[in-house]
């Protein structure tokens, strides 16, 4: 985004914010929010939210939204509601339905002309399709993955109902997905891995269709079980975070859910932050930002990665960074 446009964005979010409007909302009493390079959009009651520091902006009403997602030039977010993809301006203005099939959580290719989306594939399971940001509703998406479907016939996709029950039944399903910020990589839950796991993430490549696995559950000869959803790139490709839960051989082995970071250089993790959070997203290549406890509910908390300090920002959940523009 340019400086003149980023400006205007800002201005009108803070318009939004401040003035008399109906969208204009306070946030719950809390400790004196973080400051941010650049807002972050969550969810509360259904709604979205997006913030820079101690004031918020309402940017939508009516309740039933999940997993907004800012597109890579910061003047758009994708969200899902009713079970199908939408679009709407950074001002949460020129809201409009993309998909009529079922959709799961989307993300921008790194040009801001397409968005990537989990949906029923030819195999039954999850899959990964893309479709045009300028699409009209209903416009035929492409298969990304898996690639053996590209050339399949597209399978019908009812809007699933919303899963409720405890954290991890909620998350357990989750099939957000992620463009790497080249945009030549896909991550997923699921994938080609699932025909020797009981769960797992992917990273596919969509030039040659290939699927590298991330995290495996159960199967295989793991004595274990458990997920890995909800992926998140860092700017520079350099690592990929995603929330986890698993259950061991033994006691000693559950680990409750958690955010793990990946290098995809090298493959190795480790757990990023406390116990119950998740659904990172990146901030910069020292903070994050991510969904945690605080006051016995769902916080947006902003997380040092190197410490695994975090400090409260608003109420709510299903973070997103707006990204900062050079």
């Amino acid at each position: 985004m340019n400086t003149v446009l980023k400006v205007a964005v800002d201005a009108t979010l803070a318009v939004l914010t401040c003035g008399a409007g109906a969208l204009c909302c306070a946030a719950p009493a809390a400790a004196a929010a973080p400051g941010m390079p650049s807002f972050v959009a969550y969810v509360r009651g259904g709604d979205v939210f997006a913030s820079k520091g101690a004031a918020e902006t309402r940017l939508t009403t009516g309740g039933g939204i999940s997993r907004p997602r800012w597109s890579a030039d910061g003047q758009s977010i994708a969200f899902l509601k009713g079970g199908q993809l939408w679009t709407m301006k950074a001002d949460g203005t020129s809201q409009r339905q993309l998909t009529t099939r079922g959709a799961a959580g989307a993300s921008w290719s790194p040009d801001s002309r397409s968005i990537a989306f989990a949906s029923r594939s030819c195999t039954g399971g999850a899959g990964v399709f893309r479709v045009s940001a300028d699409a009209a509703a209903g416009t035929t998406p492409e298969v990304l993955f898996p690639s053996a479907c590209r050339e399949a016939a597209l399978p019908d996709a009812t809007p699933a109902a919303p899963v409720t029950g405890s954290l991890d039944e909620r998350l357990r399903g989750d099939d957000a997905v992620a463009f790497s910020p080249d945009g030549l990589q896909v991550a997923f839950r699921g994938g080609d891995c699932e025909d020797v796991y009981d769960s797992c993430l992917s990273i596919g490549t969509i030039a040659t269709g290939g699927e590298k696995t991330v995290a495996a559950y159960g199967g295989g000869s793991l004595q274990n079980s458990g997920f890995a959803v909800v992926p998140s790139w860092r700017s520079d490709g350099a690592k990929l975070a995603f929330t986890a839960s698993q259950q061991g051989e033994t006691v000693a082995d559950d680990q409750p859910v958690h955010v793990v970071e990946y290098d995809t250089a090298t493959g190795a993790k480790r757990t990023v932050g406390k116990a119950l959070d998740r659904e990172l997203a990146y901030v910069d290549a020292t903070r994050g930002v991510a969904t945690g406890q605080y006051r016995n509910s769902s916080w947006v908390m902003v997380v040092n990665l190197a410490s695994g300090v975090s400090s409260a920002f608003h109420a709510g959940s299903q973070p997103s960074v707006q990204p900062v523009q050079p």
